[in-house]
């Protein structure tokens, strides 16, 4: 079982609401980062001659190193420590953004995306997630984790807006003197510096959010993260949530930035505005999914709330325009993310305690494996004729409608504890 005890005086209740601060906030500057890079990165490259296929190459590859680091984390996180773990992957994160800022070699691009941590979509999938999701349990009582993961979800997405407003400030600055490739390569510059930031926060958490020895003592090393009796759950969940993903991995907001750069000539000023909108959007529905959880359900949350948002989605490359295209974009984000912080408190609700790190390992490693396919699929598909038919948006959206339809039949039966 967790090692932190039961909250209860004003003592605890005040390090549980630092803790939960501390965690929240440090995932706000990293989202800010991921948001900025995630309108940057596809034209930065783009504008030095990388072409969209060797684009979407680097982001798999950067997707298949968080599997990996996923996967690391789930074995070992609870026993190295939680907090020690996270400073280590933030310094990794600053490493990346130092040298896509400093270096243009296509093959170091390719080692530093996967041994580091690139952003490359507003909805973060990198090692982080599973530690964060473990810990915050921990700061408050079940009835509030809903809630809690709520805000948590809702202040990273509005940081990602910021962000992704922020990523066109090189274009101003080229009114100033400043080159374009300078300006861009200063946004790599201080994704670097967001991330030691991150690196100053998770030392100061307390050590209530570490996790405790498990009933029995110590487990043997294992080639597996440690599930128990939350093995099928976590499976069944794990073998849907892959799928969601890897149709997510075709629409990343580098390639959302790049199809429009390219089919429609859009430039980095009005791609940032547009993603400021689409990820403020996204933000707001974070407010509405506890009411409409605490109303409905978890389940039925996620589910509803997702379906009409991927038919949107489909609607994207049919569109006439820009306007009408950035319109439905905006749309399909004001009900996209409301199963993000649904999913997350579905899942600890359906998992024992002491299964929370390993159980959210192993359903962002299914998510991880899935968005590491498709990248450069898309990117292939964002050449020639072929942009303009948009088969991503096609086959990311008839993916996901699937995924819905099958994670509402297969889980409705299965009881689970609401929260608030």
């Amino acid at each position: 079982m967790e090692n932190a005890p039961p909250i209860g005086s004003a003592a605890d209740l005040a390090v549980s609401a630092r803790d939960a601060l501390l965690i929240t906030i440090a995932r706000g500057i990293r989202q800010f980062a991921y948001g900025m890079l995630g309108v940057v990165l596809a034209v930065s490259l783009s504008q030095d001659g990388v072409s969209p296929t060797e684009i979407g190459a680097l982001i798999t590859v950067s997707l298949i190193g968080d599997f990996c680091g996923t996967y690391v984390i789930g074995l070992g996180a609870d026993q190295w420590g939680r907090r020690r773990t996270l400073m280590v992957l933030a310094v990794l994160m600053a490493i990346t953004g130092a040298i896509f800022g400093l270096v243009r070699a296509f093959p170091v691009l390719v080692v530093a995306a996967f041994f580091g941590t690139l952003g490359t979509t507003a909805s973060e999938t990198a090692p982080f997630l599973p530690i964060e999701q473990a810990m915050l349990p921990l700061t408050v009582p079940p009835s509030r984790r809903t809630r809690l993961f709520a805000r948590y979800n809702l202040v990273a997405s509005f940081a990602g807006a910021c962000g992704a407003l922020f990523a066109g400030l090189p274009e101003p600055l080229t009114h100033l003197g400043l080159s374009l490739d300078l300006g861009l390569r200063l946004m790599f510059g201080l994704y670097a510096a967001a991330a030691l930031a991150v690196v100053i926060l998770v030392g100061k958490l307390s050590p209530r959010v570490e996790a405790g020895p498990r009933p029995g003592g110590t487990p043997a090393r294992r080639l597996v993260p440690h599930l128990g009796v939350s093995r099928g759950i976590v499976l069944r969940l794990s073998a849907l949530f892959s799928v969601d993903a890897l149709a997510g991995g075709l629409v990343v907001q580098s390639l959302l930035a790049l199809y429009f750069h390219l089919r429609y000539g859009v430039s980095l000023d009005a791609l940032a505005a547009l993603f400021f909108g689409a990820n403020l959007l996204a933000s707001l529905s974070f407010l509405a999914a506890a009411p409409l959880a605490r109303r409905f359900g978890l389940l039925n949350t996620m589910v509803f709330s997702h379906l009409p948002s991927n038919v949107l989605l489909i609607l994207i490359p049919i569109m006439p325009n820009y306007t009408l295209a950035a319109l439905i974009l905006l749309l399909r984000q004001l009900l996209s993310q409301m199963d993000v912080p649904t999913r997350q408190a579905y899942t600890m609700a359906l998992v024992a305690p002491e299964e929370r790190t390993a159980a959210a390992s192993v359903t962002s490693l299914a998510r991880s494996a899935g968005s590491a396919t498709t990248p450069v699929m898309s990117g292939a598909l964002m050449q020639g004729p072929l942009l303009a038919v948009g088969i991503p948006f096609l086959v990311a959206g008839g993916l996901k409608v699937a995924y819905d339809l099958a994670l509402w039949r297969v889980f409705l039966p299965v009881p689970v504890e609401e929260t608030d």
